[in-house]
């Protein structure tokens, strides 16, 4: 089956609409799972109260699992882990950098665990074999020549948000839709069922009566919350993470370490950069949390076991996100011991519920499993028998034999065309203007932020030091098409800026000492002095201008 290219979510709802199901949560697995329900002819509407892929699924380190990390722990996890891993490969190469992955023994980690990891991976079904460690190192110099063992397994890198707009686009084009800034603010329950959702336009601020014969929670970390809403009872057990981001691929392939998961233990390559990972702490909130120094220390200290002299490489941010684990004994388990498989809850027999469901725990890796355990439930509790398998049609812009994502694609397929001058507005990421005027146009009202999520505009090594402004000349450009008067372009391209700008110096703080200092510094004279920016902010009412 073909259909259109990624295509932009909704901005309106309109309520006089009934619809089969309304999936609430628009990561990775509530994507998947409209996408499912949408093949088996359940009309779906999807809410988020945000840009799509805003909470766990665009805040990890973009390792598409082979199931290594949990052969040993949790084989379960790693079962599921590749046999996804399999199935991506097949239906979303465009989203898949195969850069395949390695499990190595550094001095530090136990001789027990390395010699069973070969036989434990083979009981999980990862595929594995052992090589050489000279060859290894030819192949990135950069590692600790102190390893004494390596393992290969078929991790990847994966890009979550063309993953979800993707499976969006399939949905929508056989009638289904989907609205980013649109959260539930309550719920209308008679007895055992829920009658209709509440939404609210976070932009204009309207709430919306949303009528729908079955509702799916697919909000990760914040399921609990979104259940207590129903007057049903879930209790997650959030971990937060924290990465790193490094100006370089200082390794074209995943490095893991071969020990129990642990902190600062796995660097994977992503775009133009790497990123290394992850803390797991556990928090009560997951949106109440903050990046420490003393995270970012022990993130490096144990990094540099993989590669020597990490500290003196430029790291670009900090960022962290909350994992969706369930706590199913609501015992406050720490998170790390938490299973990382995913558990699909009928709160019928749970809360007394008939049409209310939820999915949590589980990876980005396993996503489409997830959505398809779902969508079994729901479908069971509808009456819809038709079986589809998203496992087989590829998604669109996926189709079997295109080739895997590669970092000089974009700048191939401009040569393809004939080269030339290729109007970046991104030098780091090859974001074109047309790449940018596309977005705009199938995605308007949007902020800069949701312009990187499609495009990866300022990820690069100056995080968006000097595209944003080039970025907002081409906002206000469309504005103007589109919007009203002068002064209320001028303060959208004004605001569009500043928000922009913030989040990328927030990643900045955790990090800034030393020469990163000096560079924050520098970035911030140019951007709020030397520009401008503080009093175009102010004169067009768009914020306070602090960076």
């Amino acid at each position: 089956m073909t259909a259109s290219p990624p295509t932009a979510v909704s901005t309106t709802l309109d309520a006089r609409i009934a619809w089969d199901a309304l999936v609430i949560g628009g990561g990775a697995t509530g994507a998947g799972l409209l996408r499912d329900l949408a093949r088996r002819g359940l009309r779906t509407l999807l809410v988020d109260r945000s840009d799509l892929g805003t909470g766990t699924s665009g805040r990890y380190h973009g390792l598409l699992h082979s199931g290594g990390r949990y052969v040993a722990k949790d084989p379960n996890a790693a079962r599921e882990c590749i046999v996804e891993n399999r199935v991506l490969r097949r239906i979303a190469k465009f989203a898949i950098e195969d850069t395949g992955g390695y499990f190595v023994a550094t001095p530090d980690d136990p001789d027990e665990y390395v010699d069973a990891f070969r036989e434990a991976c083979a009981a999980s079904d990862v595929d594995c074999h052992e090589v050489e460690v000279a060859a290894l190192l030819r192949r990135v110099p950069t590692l600790n020549p102190a390893i004494r063992r390596a393992f290969a397994v078929p991790d990847a890198a994966v890009e979550p948000w063309s993953l979800i707009d993707a499976n969006v686009a399939d949905a929508v084009a056989l009638g289904s839709r989907a609205l980013a800034y649109h959260r539930v603010v309550g719920f209308e329950r008679s007895g055992e069922r829920i009658l209709a959702a509440r939404v609210e336009d976070v932009r204009s601020g309207t709430v919306h009566r949303v009528m729908a014969a079955q509702v799916v929670s697919a909000a990760g970390a914040w399921g609990g919350q979104i259940a207590a809403m129903a007057g049903a009872q879930l209790t997650m057990a959030p971990g937060k993470g924290t990465m790193l981001v490094f100006n370089q691929r200082m390794t074209d392939a995943i490095i893991n370490r071969c020990h129990k998961p642990g902190d600062g233990d796995i660097m994977v390559p992503v775009g133009t950069v790497a990123i290394l990972g992850t803390t797991d702490i556990h928090v009560a909130d997951p949106d109440d949390w903050a990046i420490t120094r003393d995270e970012v220390d022990e993130l490096l200290d144990e990094g540099e076991k993989l590669f020597p002299g990490l500290r003196r490489m430029r790291l670009l941010r900090a960022y962290g996100g909350v994992r969706p684990l369930y706590d199913p004994g609501e015992t406050g388990t720490e998170s790390r011991d938490v299973t990382r498989a995913h558990v699909v809850l009928d709160h019928a027999a749970r809360d007394g519920l008939s049409n209310f469901t939820s999915i949590v725990g589980g990876k980005l890796t396993t996503y489409r499993l997830m959505a398809q355990d779902t969508a079994d439930v729901v479908c069971a509790k509808a009456g819809v028998t038709t079986a589809v398998s998203t496992a087989d049609e590829p998604l669109p812009g996926g189709e079997h034999g295109q080739r895997f994502h590669w970092l000089g694609g974009r700048l191939a397929a401009h040569e393809a065309d004939g080269g030339g001058d290729a109007d970046l507005i991104c030098e780091c990421e090859l974001v074109t203007r047309s790449m940018l005027e596309e977005v705009l146009e199938r995605r308007w009202p949007c902020s800069l932020d949701d312009v990187r999520r499609a495009t990866r505009l300022g990820m690069g090594p100056c995080q968006g030091g000097f595209c944003t402004f080039r970025a907002a000349g081409a906002v206000a450009d469309h504005a103007a098409r589109v919007a009203g008067s002068q002064a209320e372009v001028g303060k959208m391209t004004a605001t569009a800026m500043a928000e922009f700008i913030r989040e990328r110096q927030r990643g900045t703080q955790p990090i800034a000492h030393g020469r990163q200092l000096q560079e924050a510094l520098i970035a911030a004279g140019f951007q709020w002095g030397t520009l401008g920016l503080d009093s175009l902010v102010r004169t067009g009412g768009g914020g306070d201008g602090n960076g």
